[in-house]
């Protein structure tokens, strides 16, 4: 699955390999979580443009976004066929510009995330479905899900799952809905060849999305690992003063 992702190549950097329409200027992001913002690329009328939409999917046919399961993430199998993805699959396939993600492992009893990236080290592509909901009041809402398949051997050894990862040569194909057909695009959705990404233990402050700097991409070190094991002490609470009496103001009153 995909449940953090990160970006911290230039805007240019980001427009001239994506090459959309739009000079966007925007801070490098080290955590990015479900229900933010995120960058998405997605042809429009013949050309490719930048759109801000909000990371979880809500189909158009839905009454009540408030009352939906998130979907962050959309299973490569049987796409084509489930009532939250078809069209989506068929008519707005999007891109995410990424430069790596997160992904969490249980270790001695303890989930321990890694930070994830092409060993390149280059900009890649996350293949998503965008849907755009309207209520029934004039409310509008872009939103995006990440696609997933099965993890390679050596990914796996993580997570089963991992996001479907596109370099610039399969991007104008994966962006082409113009024949309202699917079917051309269904071999992009794979995971990435084995020793095609590389990984590394990081802080688990990276579980808190608030956290957001360049440092949750270090390797961890031995000396944060074993204080980060080290349970803190409980937190005393502190006293409760006793409260003053009530003065009568010879008024009286209910509460």
């Amino acid at each position: 699955m995909c449940g953090r992702f990160v970006i911290t190549s230039p805007p240019a950097a980001i427009r001239q390999v994506f090459g959309y329409v739009e000079q966007p200027n925007f801070p490098p992001r080290h955590n990015i979580a479900p229900t933010q913002p995120v960058p998405v690329v997605i042809v429009e009328n013949g050309a490719r443009h930048f759109r801000l939409m909000r990371w979880g999917l809500v189909p158009s046919w839905v009454k009540d976004p408030r009352k939906i399961t998130l979907m962050i993430n959309a299973r490569s199998e049987g796409i084509n066929e489930k009532p939250a993805f078809k069209n989506a699959m068929r008519r707005r396939r999007c891109l995410i510009p990424a430069d790596g993600y997160y992904e969490w492992q249980v270790l001695g009893g303890r989930k321990r995330p890694f930070f994830i990236h092409r060993r390149d080290g280059s900009l890649f592509g996350l293949a998503a479905l965008a849907e755009n909901w309207m209520g029934p009041n004039g409310e509008e809402l872009e939103t995006v899900a990440i696609v997933t398949a099965p993890a390679s051997e050596d990914l796996a050894t993580l997570h089963t799952r991992v996001p479907v990862t596109l370099t610039p040569d399969d991007f104008a194909r994966w962006l082409d809905c113009s024949d309202d057909d699917a079917a051309p695009v269904m071999a992009l959705l794979k995971g990435p060849r084995e020793g095609e990404f590389t990984w590394h233990e990081v802080s688990t402050r990276v579980n808190h999305a608030d956290n957001d700097d360049a440092q949750l991409l270090l390797p961890i070190t031995d000396e944060q690992r074993a204080a980060e094991e080290t349970p803190k002490p409980a937190k005393r609470a502190a006293p409760r003063k006793a409260a003053p009496p009530p003065v009568d103001d010879g008024q009286g009153s209910l509460f």
